[in-house]
């Protein structure tokens, strides 16, 4: 059938996959850093000139490395904005990240619109600092005489798709890449033009919206350039997750997402409604507090590392002998608690244990998750499957308690390039018209089995300790 490829720019590098078209078998792969200075304080830049990405895909595909391939595809980092000028020029550096500078222009975005309800009736999501019509008003707001200049916008995929293309006329994104912006809708699949204005001031052009198996079009060489999507639609394709999965990331903070027939509206705030990369729907739900819970956890236990807490925790059993950790350690978003912070109940003198408190982190961070998993549950979602992402997955202690926790079956892939191999997915698809039915994820699968019953008992205990601390927290989220 052919050869295609799949690139993955994310924050700190570009990687490149080139696959079997008819397989998905990995043929090579290359992988080349980002050329980008770390701040003062050792963290990413906020600003990002995109030539960066530019020189890094130049790099990462060396060698060669696309020799015989018919169609290549382009994930990239979300909340990426770039601003450009008339001439297709950067007026400035790309603005990427979840860009704390930009936290009182979310809340003016809001107050200017009237209510955070009115956000998610208009497209799903209540702007936060992270995304793109949120960082247009903080231009806007900083550095007026640039924000003037802007006459279009684009997201690290549509900019890195464009050059590509060299840089044609006609600009294109996807339903996934379009759905983070904070301006188009994917209940209804339209951009809001107003809502640019209101963040800018003005109004610019924005990329043509195309359908999942479309091309944007092709290079002068004959290669085939898919549409491309987000980082996060990427990833579900190349695991190959489909509508009754649900997908855990366990990063410093964690999140839940599922496949969804349509999109969620929800007053509240609490679900961002995505598009995915295949034309359903990603409703996503975030909690501040996931693996730093657990590196918390182990400081406070002199404990030098995940695996040994992990260790730690296996040594107590389901309940942590009565103890109950609230893991709001950084306040918290699902339950909506911004000013919250972490407790620990339930200690008695038989409790008070290293191995029960390792324990209770292991719980009481999937407890939270669990939580936001329901948040979906009770808008009718699915799930019949979770898909366990991220270093922490593999640790023993986070796969004996989240099936019994979570109330299901838990897929623990093996680490994969799976965000390019999304995007490589994609490409056969918009080269053979047909969606390729690759063989998913390798993974370990594990069954809550015959400790559900258990399972349920300690969320219920986890349930109780959190109406006493912050009484009716999630129902003041609208579920």
């Amino acid at each position: 059938m052919g050869i295609v490829a799949g690139l993955d720019s994310s924050p700190d590098f570009t990687r490149i996959v080139v696959c079997d078209a008819d397989t998905g078998a990995v043929l090579r792969q290359g992988h080349a850093p980002h050329p980008l200075e770390n701040t003062e304080s050792g963290g990413r830049p906020s600003d990002v000139d995109p030539q960066a990405w530019l020189l890094s895909l130049g790099e990462a595909a060396g060698g060669g490395l696309l020799e015989g391939v018919q169609a290549i595809g382009v994930a990239a980092q979300q909340n990426s904005l770039v601003a450009l000028d008339q001439h297709g020029n950067t007026v400035r550096p790309a603005l990427v990240g979840n860009d704390r500078r930009a936290q009182v222009a979310a809340a003016d975005l809001i107050d200017g619109f009237g209510s955070r309800e009115a956000w998610a009736q208009a497209v799903g999501c209540v702007p936060q600092a992270a995304q793109p019509v949120t960082k247009l008003r903080w231009l806007a707001r900083t550095e007026p005489e640039a924000a003037q200049r802007v006459a279009a916008l684009m997201q690290a995929h549509d900019w890195l798709v464009w050059q590509l293309l060299g840089r044609p006329a006609r600009r294109t994104t996807d339903r996934g890449g379009a759905s983070g912006t904070g301006y188009w809708s994917a209940a209804s699949g339209t951009y809001r033009p107003d809502l640019v204005e209101l963040a800018l001031g003005h109004q610019v052009m924005l990329p043509e919206v195309i359908g999942p198996a479309e091309a944007a079009g092709t290079t002068p060489e004959g290669l085939l350039i898919s549409a491309g999507t987000g980082e996060t639609m990427a990833a579900a394709f190349g695991l190959g997750v489909q509508q009754g999965d649900a997908v855990v990331s366990l990063g410093a903070s964690g999140s839940v997402m599922a496949v969804h027939h349509e999109a969620l509206v929800d007053p509240s705030g609490t679900i961002t409604s995505l598009a995915d990369a295949t034309g359903m729907h990603l409703p996503v739900v975030h909690t501040l507090n996931a693996v730093r819970v657990l590196r918390g956890a182990a400081e406070m236990l002199g404990v030098a590392d995940l695996e040994g807490l992990s260790d730690l925790a296996m040594k107590s059993t389901p309940g942590a002998h009565g103890l109950v950790l609230l893991p709001y350690l950084e306040g918290e978003k699902t339950p909506n608690l911004p000013h919250a912070a972490g407790t620990l109940t339930g200690l008695r003198r038989e409790s008070m244990r290293p191995e029960h408190l390792a324990r209770a982190a292991f719980e009481g961070m999937l407890c939270g998750l669990g939580d936001a998993l329901d948040v979906l549950r009770g808008r009718g979602v699915e799930v019949r499957r979770v898909f366990l992402l991220g270093a922490a997955a593999e640790l023993p202690a986070v796969q004996a308690a989240a099936p019994m926790l979570l109330g299901t079956q838990v897929v623990v892939p093996q680490p994969a390039d799976y965000t390019a191999i999304g995007a490589a997915r994609q490409a056969a698809w918009a080269l053979t018209g047909q969606l390729p039915q690759w063989q998913g994820a390798s993974a370990q699968v594990f069954e809550p089995g015959e400790e559900l019953a258990v399972g349920q008992a300690v969320r219920q205990q986890y349930r109780t300790v959190r109406e006493q601390s912050h009484p009716g927290a999630l129902a003041a989220s609208g579920f």
